[in-house]
């Protein structure tokens, strides 16, 4: 189980360090991410890369803070803090210069030692409010 959740620890160490070699060994080669807040990067080790790289480009401090790992069989399920300064275009977003923290679940299967699918959760709008691309929840006014 440690070897799965050493190896669950792949992206993000990437993400915190810009080191993406590491990736090479520990993704797929048909690997896929799920995730809602992210664009379609594509398969495999270099769809990996292109993942970390486009939150590094956006947020070249980007730390993600490791709480918690389960790990059951094939399955590590991570909880995690991601925090960084918009330095760099987030897609269509232009940087902002503002800090932000977010948090999220990540679960990957592995298979054969590797990473093989990833579903990842996380504060998608809860990033958008914080770096002011969007409005944040107004009072309703009733009580």
């Amino acid at each position: 189980m440690q070897d799965n959740k050493a190896l669950a620890r792949s992206i993000p160490e990437a993400l915190n360090s810009g080191k993406l070699g590491p990736l090479d060994e520990a993704i797929g080669p048909n690997w896929v991410i799920h995730d809602p807040g992210t664009p379609d990067v594509g398969r495999g080790p270099e769809g990996a890369k292109k993942y970390a790289t486009l939150y590094r480009d956006a947020f070249p401090d980007a730390h993600i803070a490791i709480h918690q790992q389960l790990a059951e069989g094939e399955w590590v399920a991570t909880r995690w803090t991601g925090t960084g300064t918009n330095r760099g275009a987030l897609g269509t977003i232009a940087p902002t210069g503002k800090r932000a923290s977010v948090e999220g679940i990540t679960i990957d299967c592995i298979r054969g030692g590797k990473i093989v699918e990833t579903w990842s959760n996380w504060d998608t709008m809860g990033l958008m409010q914080q770096l002011g691309v969007a409005p944040l929840p107004q009072e309703s006014g009733r009580r």
